[in-house]
């Protein structure tokens, strides 16, 4: 299917920063690089070629050293803003929207990479492969989008990645208002599905303007595409789009999973990391006790205990009171950990959940797209069998021809295949066509008026039962005009 390339736009809303920091900073250890290239689609070797938008539009390194919550959290006091989970158990405002801009994969390489030959599959070996200027100054104009739109003020990041397959932004924005409160759904529309839909599907037009200059354009929505009326063409570039579309978002989507994925590993690793270190200082606190309960039994016997005997009872108790003290600090970051853990894991389970949905559209749009070419090669076989029977009939003799006298066979050998098409397109919706095609071949038979379609009880047989029978009737000459053999 030849198509242009398209733009993509995704959100997803969230009620913080803490699950997706390490990911997009790419502040991993050695061991977390190593367990993110074997798990996900990272190339270290390209690293050096992510960057960011800061404040004003400059493009910078990205700052590793600053943790996204951090970001936030300054952002939100230099603003005089609490963060309205701040103090929570857990979360539960959302306070943060996430967008991915991107495109079509082959483009964003080209406006990354240019005409450099980058290897894509090992997952290493491009450390010479320079950015190009294409990539800063698209990634320049969709911050200027976003901060236009929604207040630079409100950005807290705004990431450019290159080190994976398809080069993208991570934009994080807080939903405030002018009154400095958080409103995300007064922002974005979120009061219901319908208003929401709606808002996303006018931001994908205005952000086709900005991206139209780079070659990317819009996708389009089956939200968009409910007329019935349309030409077999239009119909044809809806599909293709559609089909693009949706490619573009299931890798979008696949990408998240896995970016999910690395982060669920490491979190988990730390869960384990901090059970295991509160075991050992639960077992070191036992330890402590054991040594110090002889001795402050004989403490407790005896008027007079040597200076020895305090001085080791003393160091046991702050020996004793250090480790409480880390046991402390650790089962509070085991209880964060787990938190994060939790949420991570409900962020797995909408995303596989938003895949499994995504597939099944595309499933859809592959078996319409199959029933499509369906349509064109019943078409070329009905139109090589209707030419065939149209040559041979006006040979048969008159007693045979009067057998096929007022039968399908007799009006294909008469008006070619032109039943057969208006026909297909009645079937498929598309009656402008079928009209058409039935009244510049000589029908007489009008339209089959405002009314026509299937009903709600009749089966695809039945359907294209009568189908057939209104195009024989679209397509019959008008009385006075029957066509001579």
């Amino acid at each position: 299917m030849g198509t242009s390339s398209k733009q993509v736009m995704d959100i997803k809303v969230t009620k913080g920063l803490a699950s997706i920091g390490n990911e997009e900073l790419r502040d991993w250890t050695e061991k977390g690089w190593n367990q993110a290239m074997r798990e996900g689609n990272y190339d270290r070797s390209r690293e050096h070629l992510n960057f960011e938008i800061r404040p004003g539009g400059m493009v910078a390194p990205i700052d590793k050293s600053r943790p996204l919550t951090r970001r936030m959290a300054e952002n939100l006091a230099s603003r005089g803003i609490k963060d309205p989970n701040e103090g929570l158990a857990e979360p539960r405002f959302r306070t943060v929207v996430n967008f991915i801009f991107g495109g079509s994969t082959e483009r964003m390489r080209e406006l990354a990479f240019g005409n450099q030959e980058v290897d894509f599959e090992s997952k290493g070996g491009n450390d010479h492969i320079r950015r190009m200027p294409e990539i800063e100054k698209w990634a320049q104009d969709i911050y200027r989008f976003v901060a236009d739109k929604y207040g630079e003020e409100n950005i807290v990041s705004f990431i450019v990645h290159c080190d994976e397959k398809n080069p993208h932004v991570h934009c994080a924005l807080l939903p405030i208002d002018k009154d400095k409160k958080f409103a995300f759904k007064k922002i974005f529309h979120g009061q219901n599905r319908i208003d929401y839909k709606n808002y996303l599907l006018a931001l994908h037009d205005e952000l086709a303007k900005v991206n139209e200059k780079w070659g990317l354009t819009r996708g389009v929505s089956i939200a968009e595409t409910g007329a019935r009326h349309r030409s077999t063409e239009e119909y044809r570039r809806w599909l293709a789009n559609e089909c693009v579309t949706l490619e573009a978002q299931m890798l979008n989507t696949r990408k998240a999973l896995e970016d999910l994925n690395v982060e669920l590993s490491i979190v988990q690793k730390k869960q384990k990391s901090f059970t295991s270190m509160i075991e050992n200082l639960k077992a070191e606190i036992d330890r402590l006790e054991a040594e110090l309960k002889p001795l402050r039994a004989l403490q407790a016997n005896s008027d007079n205990i040597s200076a020895d005997i305090a001085r080791k009872i003393q160091s046991l108790e702050q020996q004793k009171a250090l480790v409480e003290d880390k046991l402390a600090d650790k089962e509070k970051k085991l209880s964060e950990t787990n938190q994060l853990l939790d949420t991570l894991r409900k962020d797995k389970e909408e995303i596989e959940k938003q895949a499994s949905e995504l597939e099944d559209k595309a499933n859809q749009s592959e078996l319409s797209w199959a029933h499509n070419m369906s349509y064109h090669l019943n078409g070329v076989m009905l139109d090589t069998m209707a030419h065939e029977f149209a040559i041979r009939f006006p040979n048969l003799p008159d007693s045979v021809k009067l057998d096929f006298d007022g039968t399908l066979l007799c009006q294909l050998a008469e008006d070619g295949n032109h039943v057969v098409k208006v026909a297909l397109n009645l079937v498929c919706g598309f009656v402008d066509d079928a009209t058409t095609i039935a009244q510049t071949h000589g029908g007489g038979g009008g339209s089959p008026g405002s009314g026509w379609g299937k009903r709600p009880d009749e089966d695809d047989r039945e359907w294209a039962r009568r189908c057939l029978a209104m195009a024989r009737k679209m397509c019959a000459p008008s009385v006075g005009r029957r066509k001579k053999m």
